[in-house]
């Protein structure tokens, strides 16, 4: 399933995951929190662009922009505490590095493939997530509803690269989409209705898991065509 080089990448990969978490929860260490959690997407960034050299060129470089969107998310994000419009701008730079990931997933698109069910099953969990969260909003309203729906997009390209691309390719690449919606959905619940225990190590556990399988899947078509 993994390569040498990703069995490799996968176990620094898990320690800078790892002393995130550890660093980010703890008071004493909170400092180095500044450095592991940029470290995370910085690591992916870095093992893609080295192992990606045969993947076709746009699509190689619409997923870098997507990492380095999402580094620049990572890095507004940690300083929400000194102003709360960091979070938009956060918001914002995810916003563009799913829109990213979107382009990215609809070069293999199968045309065939019809969506419906699979965005039922979408459609039913925003709601129920909006049910939550909608009077905790106020004038993040917009702003979060635009995101769920750019995000529930991701989900449904990943969706619809069955048969079209490689069939590990397709699973890795759909449950980091999956396991973006859920570390966002859980960020979104602590912040706008209620704190969740242990909030801080479920967001960046299943985000740091979303990034990892989407880019060892997108890697996976550049192994399948070198």
């Amino acid at each position: 399933m993994l390569t040498f080089s990703e069995k490799k990448f996968s176990i620094i990969y898990g320690f800078i995951v790892l002393a995130e978490l550890i660093t980010e929860s703890s008071e004493d260490f909170a400092s180095f929190h500044y450095g592991f959690k940029p470290a995370i997407v910085i690591s992916l960034l870095i093992f893609f662009w080295m192992h990606s050299k045969t993947l076709n060129k746009n699509l190689r470089l619409i997923t870098t922009a997507a990492l380095l969107f999402s580094l620049v998310g990572d890095v507004l994000l940690m300083f929400v505490e000194s102003s709360p419009t960091y979070f938009l701008f956060g918001l914002v730079a995810f916003l563009i590095a799913h829109v990213m990931y979107v382009i990215a997933f609809l070069k293999h698109r199968n045309k065939t493939l019809n969506p419906f069910g699979f965005m039922m099953l979408l459609i039913l969990y925003a709601l129920g997530l909006f049910y939550l969260l909608n009077e905790g909003l106020h004038e993040m309203f917009i702003p979060v509803i635009i995101y769920m729906l750019v995000i529930l997009s991701m989900s449904t390209s990943a969706f619809l690269r069955q048969g079209n691309a490689p069939r590990l390719s397709y699973i890795l690449v759909l449950l980091g989409a999956l396991f973006f919606m859920i570390s966002d959905s859980i960020l979104a619940l602590n912040k706008f209705h209620e704190p969740l225990a242990y909030s801080n190590i479920s967001i960046i556990f299943t985000y740091a898991l979303a990034q990892y399988l989407i880019i060892i899947g997108l890697l996976k078509l550049a192994k399948a065509s070198g």
